[in-house]
């Protein structure tokens, strides 16, 4: 609807973002306290049902860079539309799978359509919100986000306990076709600042092939195979770059990492603070279920007090990364994080939920204040035409994050109780495993506040900070 004013057409994109950026992280979510019941369902291990959530999450990032530059070629309303479809029907289907593979696979298509939406929601909010606004924005956007992290868990538990996992993911259906309407009906804009640009296809290819490689092979690991396929992976995404600093229409133009600090920095911390923090709510999941003893919903009780917060607080402080250098904002929230991974490698068998529970909240705080603003300095360091690669970018930073935690937590699996069912008599096996997760993850989170404050070195200006040297 063309006759829309300017603040009507922020508030309802707002909406819509939201209300699609809510439905991922609510399963994601969700998932992990009933990976214990989709395991008993159906005979998995713990390796496979490491694979029902990292399925999604190696789709969505082989994905998630060519939608993205679909979406700045040919129209990012085009794109998220169809993206919320396909997730729509790939959600569908998995409620109604019957064995663990068929989930898997269809978890793949569900991350094919997330892609299609990550790839573009922030990079419509950035294209209709004004630079002293857009922090503000983001932040609910971050914060509808993790309102999905926050109620997953919770309602999750209550579902899988008493209705089955399977209606997880019909729940989620409605709120999908919603937001797809709502985009129908009111947004006008296609947003195709590089149109009539070419696709590079073959980029997309080699990238596609690299990260699959690389990530299948990190959960092969310490075998054989693994380790080929690691290095594999490695050597593609190292012919990728050369690749795609050869090309006139790149997929990702690596310009943007040579030339434009704020904006390579920042995607650098967001990788490191993914990779060291995913898997927090998978671990933790699993131990207070085969530890502590608690079911799904109480299991979901706990773990929604991180989440909470970083819903509380992501509006806060994207607003505050409006008036405040973002990366020193973000800095800070990687420092926190750090501690509590620290303070939760001392976790045991005998470990009190409050001792878990104070750790929880330095989480939720850390993540809001690491996240928003992040994301609103890599957002405001480029120009508008690549509002869709920056977009799809720091979210496939996100997810190869979120895929090498999850890939460190099966590694760490596969040493200590092997490829088999977690129980009383592998239990401390399987509690020293998280404790080295989480030692690992601290030291990572600690290198990644060093990459954080490395963006303030040089122009502190967050918006379009190096885009003119981007040709």
């Amino acid at each position: 609807m063309k006759d829309l004013s300017a603040k009507k057409l922020q508030t309802i994109t707002l909406i819509i973002a939201s209300v699609a950026s809510f439905i991922t992280p609510f399963i994601s979510s969700a998932i992990n306290v009933a990976l214990p019941t989709i395991g008993k369902d159906f005979n998995a291990n713990a390796i496979g049902l490491s694979w029902v959530a990292t399925s999604f999450l190696l789709s969505s990032a082989i994905f998630l860079v060519p939608f993205g530059r679909l979406a700045d070629i040919y129209g990012r309303k085009l794109i998220f539309n169809a993206g919320l479809i396909i997730y729509s029907i790939a959600t569908l289907l998995c409620a109604f799978a019957p064995d663990i593979t068929l989930l898997i696979i269809f978890r793949i298509f569900q991350g094919m359509g997330g892609a299609m939406i990550f790839g573009t929601g922030m990079a419509i909010i950035t294209s209709v919100f004004p630079k002293e606004n857009r922090g503000k924005a983001l932040g609910i956007v971050v914060a509808s986000v993790y309102a999905g992290l926050t109620m997953g868990p919770f309602i999750g538990g209550i579902i899988t306990k008493i209705l089955g996992w399977h209606s997880l993911f019909l729940l989620t259906i409605p709120l999908g076709l919603i937001s797809l309407v709502l985009s129908f009906i009111f947004l006008s804009g296609d947003w195709r600042e590089a149109k009539g640009e070419k696709f590079d296809w073959k980029g997309s290819l080699i990238f596609g092939i690299a990260i699959s490689s690389l990530m299948y092979g990190f959960g092969q690991l310490p075998g054989t195979s693994g380790i080929i396929l690691t290095g594999a992976g490695l050597l593609g995404l190292y012919l990728f770059i050369r690749f795609e600093s050869i090309q006139l229409f790149p997929v990702i133009n690596i310009n943007l990492f040579k030339t434009n600090r704020v904006f390579a920095f920042s995607n650098y911390a967001a990788l490191i603070n993914y990779s060291a923090t995913f898997a927090i709510g998978f671990l933790l999941s699993l131990y207070l279920q085969y530890i502590k003893g608690f079911n799904p919903q109480q299991a979901g009780q706990i773990l929604v007090v991180q989440p909470l917060l970083m819903t509380i607080f992501s509006p806060i402080t994207g607003k505050l990364s409006d008036r405040i250098n973002p990366g020193k904002v973000a800095s800070v929230g990687m420092a926190l994080l750090s501690a509590g991974l620290f303070i939760l490698s001392f976790i045991n068998s005998d470990t009190s939920i409050y001792f878990i529970i104070p750790v929880l909240v330095i989480f939720g705080i850390g993540y809001a204040l690491f996240s928003s603003p992040n994301t609103n300095s890599i957002m405001g360091s480029v120009e508008k035409k690549y509002y869709g690669i920056a977009s799809a970018t720091v979210g496939t930073m996100r997810l190869v994050g979120q895929m090498s935690s999850m890939g460190v937590a099966m590694l760490l699996f596969s040493i200590f109780i092997g490829n088999v069912e977690i129980n009383s008599s592998n239990s401390d096996a399987f509690v020293a495993s998280i404790r080295t997760a989480f030692i690992i993850f601290a030291f990572l989170c600690f290198i990644g506040i060093f990459f954080s404050l490395a963006r303030n070195k040089k122009n502190n200006n967050n918006d379009h900070s190096g885009s003119s040297k981007i040709s």
